[in-house]
Formats: structure tokens, C-alpha cells, sequence
């Protein structure tokens, strides 16, 4: 894809039934990094797209390779970064290393699957097993613990789909990790990693001891699955819970404020295109009581607390600095209740913080038979700092769309009918 090859892992993957290649190396080398593929804490008591209560849990490490601190976080994803570097021949870190300003880094991800708009750095099925645990470490190390088991979470769904679904999308369990600069504990340097339901952007600054994650697209389908030990799966259950406290918190002409109708909308700022960021629609948090400015500050942190406590307190503190400016809107159901209704969106804009939940009102040819992969079950979501995107080290190029990325998008065609991702 990057007009630059890298050796396949003999054992990366083997032929299901339908004659396509199954992603089973996504499971093998979370475990071997050491997390279970579960996702994210579920609800008690939310319904599923089946009616039924999830009730699963996230399973996290013992000893998280995270920091308590940001100076610590950004050392030790620096050493991780450079220990997954050190396992590459030549060729494979020319691969995966960039300019810390390349203008890559801002056309290289989207929520479209990777068939479709190139990624940059190298696709971890095609690497060996020791290779991809080195490279989920790295990823282990600047995370938290629930924001490892949301990402692998999402990543284990895509598994999922490629083998449950009547999808042929080859896109699916494809991921994608790439280096800009040269990782380190005191200088910029940024992580970029994903594929079609995930994007992050992570940039880390020694000097400064700042971590950004703007811009970054978190992704699901289905919203609950079962893996292969019999866990049942919710990587977005954080994100529904301090959603809707957040929507229950408000009173009845607070809501007429927020509430835009009960038809779903349309993500405004798709993840990789520009976007003017639109204000001023919804409810002003000016309007907010006390608490539910912090029940609104949860949910932005779902996207923004990623890492360390230290982190996400600094970028909170940030946002909240200028939360009278901003606002929030709402549509599709009220009731968190999967078995009912078309899923929710909601947006929170404002100076320093810019979220949209799109529910996705299509299957995309991904049905499973008793699991939901359609509105509640499909969602895309963006995260961005309007004045800080990318630390400000490059600006958003338009056309990282269908035919964006840094070679295109492949054969040029358009997605297939029917196959995830087939919406934006």
C-alpha cells in the first residue's frame, strides 16, 4: 500500500470458510502484551440491541505499562516505541518512521477501511508474532488501562465481523501503526494507529510534558459481541453511561434546548476531512448546573482521557476553562435501550474541544444473526481540537476521504455496495 513492502509472519493469519483471511493475530498478541481482549466496562443494566443486560466488564492488566504521570507516560511509551523498532529489519522501519511534520500524518486515517484510503506505517498483519506484542505494547504503554480495553475492544469487534458476518470487506482486522519523529522522552514526537473504527492521533512532547489526542476516531460494530473465551464484549459502554447521565441529568426545558429531533443525524466533521466546526446549536453548558458540568466533562473524557490521570486533568482543566462557550446537542433516542429506536448523535463544540456520536444507520453488510450492527450497533466518532489539532506541528488536508491517504486509495474504486464502511 505505502509503495514500501515489509515481511509477512507466517502464522499472521489462515483461510476461513469463505476463502477469505481472518485477523486471528488480533487476539494472540493482545494477550501476549498482556491485556484480554473484553472492552470496556458494560452498563449494568442497559439492554442490548437483544433486549438483554450486559453485564461484562473490562479485564485489565495487573501491571498497566502505563505511567502515573505524563513525564512517566511519555518515557515509557518512548521505550516501548523504540523496543518495537529495535525488532524491524530496514525496510520496516522505513515503513513505519516519518518527519515529526510530515503532512501524512493528517491524510492517512478515516473512518473508511483501509482498502479504501491508505494508511501510513505498517500493517501489523504483516509482521511476526514477536513484532506485533512488541507493537501492542507500545500502544499498552501509553494508555490507561480502559482506554487499551476500549481500542482492543473495538479491534476484537472488527475480528468479530470478519468472522461471523456476511461481510467479504478484506479491510476488517487490518491496523496500521506509524511514527513521526523520533520517539522520545524530551522532545515531539506522535503516534498514529488504526484502521476502519479506529484512529488515533497521539502527540507526545517531552519537552513540554503535554500528551494530545486530538484529532482521534474511536468506532464500533457491532456494540456487543461475544469473544472467544465466552466474554460478551461492549467497547462503548463507558461512553452510553455518562451519555445518557449526562442527558438525564437535565431538566425538561434544558432539553428542549439540547434535543434537535428523532431522526439520527448525519456526522457534520467526518474523521480525516477538514471542518469549520459549527457552534452555537443546542443547549449553551453556560446553562449548566454545577453538576452537570462535570457529568458533561465525563463525557468528554472518554475521548480525551486516554492516558494518565495527570494528562487527562490537564486537558479537562483546559476545556472547562472555556465551557460557557460551548455547546451540545442531541438527537435520535432518549432512552439508552438498544432493542429500540435508531441509535443517538450528539455534538459538543466549542474553543477547545469538538466531539461528534454518529450513530450509523446501516449494517453494511455486516448482519449477524441475534446481534446488533446497525444504529446503536455501528458508530463513529471524532474527537478534535479546533486551535490544537496535531499539537499544531501540521493543519488538516481536505480529500483524506475516498481517494485520500498518502497513495491513494487503492484500485480508486468506490466502496462496495453493502460492505462496512460503505457509509462515512
Amino acid at each position: 500500500m505505502m509503495g514500501r513492502s515489509s515481511a509477512r509472519g507466517n502464522d499472521s493469519a489462515e483461510r476461513d470458510g469463505r476463502g477469505r483471511t481472518a485477523p486471528r493475530w488480533i487476539a494472540a498478541a493482545v494477550l501476549a502484551a498482556g491485556l484480554a481482549v473484553t472492552g470496556c466496562s458494560a452498563v449494568a443494566g442497559a439492554e442490548t440491541g437483544s433486549g438483554e443486560t450486559s453485564s461484562t466488564s473490562a479485564v485489565v492488566a495487573a501491571d498497566s505499562l502505563s505511567g502515573s504521570s505524563t513525564s512517566e507516560t511519555i518515557a515509557a511509551a518512548a521505550e516501548a516505541a523504540q523496543a518495537f523498532l529495535a525488532t524491524l529489519s530496514d525496510e520496516q522501519r522505513e515503513a513505519v518512521l516519518y518527519d515529526y511534520d510530515d503532512e501524512t500524518k493528517s491524510t492517512s486515517w478515516s473512518n473508511f477501511p483501509v482498502t479504501f484510503v491508505e494508511r501510513a506505517g505498517i500493517n501489523l498483519a504483516d509482521l511476526d508474532d514477536e513484532q506485533r506484542e512488541a507493537a501492542m505494547r507500545v500502544l499498552e504503554a501509553l494508555l490507561n488501562d480502559e482506554a487499551y480495553a476500549t481500542v482492543t475492544g473495538i479491534m476484537g469487534g472488527d475480528e468479530y465481523l470478519h468472522e461471523e458476518s456476511s461481510s467479504t470487506e478484506e479491510s476488517l482486522g487490518q491496523y496500521y501503526l506509524a511514527l513521526f519523529g523520533d520517539p522520545s522522552d524530551a522532545s515531539s514526537w506522535a503516534l498514529q494507529f488504526g484502521g476502519h473504527h479506529l484512529g488515533l492521533n497521539a502527540d507526545l512532547n517531552g519537552a513540554d510534558d503535554e500528551i494530545t489526542f486530538a484529532p482521534t476516531h474511536l468506532g464500533i460494530q457491532p456494540a456487543v459481541y461475544t469473544d472467544d473465551e465466552g466474554d460478551e464484549v461492549q467497547p462503548f459502554g463507558t461512553i452510553y453511561e455518562t451519555a445518557f447521565a449526562f442527558f438525564d441529568s437535565l431538566s425538561e426545558a434544558q432539553r428542549s434546548e439540547l434535543y434537535q429531533g428523532e431522526t439520527v443525524a448525519s456526522m457534520v466533521c467526518a474523521p480525516g476531512s477538514t471542518c469549520d466546526y459549527p457552534t452555537g446549536t443546542g443547549l449553551s453548558a453556560a446553562d449548566l448546573t454545577d453538576e452537570q458540568r462535570e457529568l458533561l466533562l465525563d463525557v468528554i473524557a472518554n475521548w480525551v482521557g486516554l492516558a494518565d490521570e495527570e494528562t487527562t486533568e490537564a486537558a479537562l482543566a483546559e476545556i472547562e476553562a472555556t465551557l460557557d462557550e460551548t455547546t451540545v446537542n442531541w438527537s435520535g433516542a432518549t432512552e439508552y435501550d438498544m432493542s429500540q429506536g435508531d441509535g443517538i448523535y450528539f455534538q459538543i463544540s466549542g474553543p477547545d474541544v469538538y466531539i461528534e456520536f454518529a450513530a450509523q444507520q446501516g449494517s453494511a453488510g455486516a448482519d449477524v444473526d441475534g446481534v446488533n450492527t446497525s444504529g446503536w450497533g455501528h458508530v463513529h466518532t471524532i474527537y478534535r481540537d479546533p486551535g490544537n489539532d496535531y499539537a499544531g506541528s501540521v493543519e488538516q488536508q481536505a480529500g483524506s476521504g475516498m481517494g485520500g491517504g498518502p497513495g491513494g486509495a487503492g484500485d480508486g474504486s468506490a466502496p462496495p455496495s453493502g460492505g462496512p464502511g460503505d457509509d462515512s
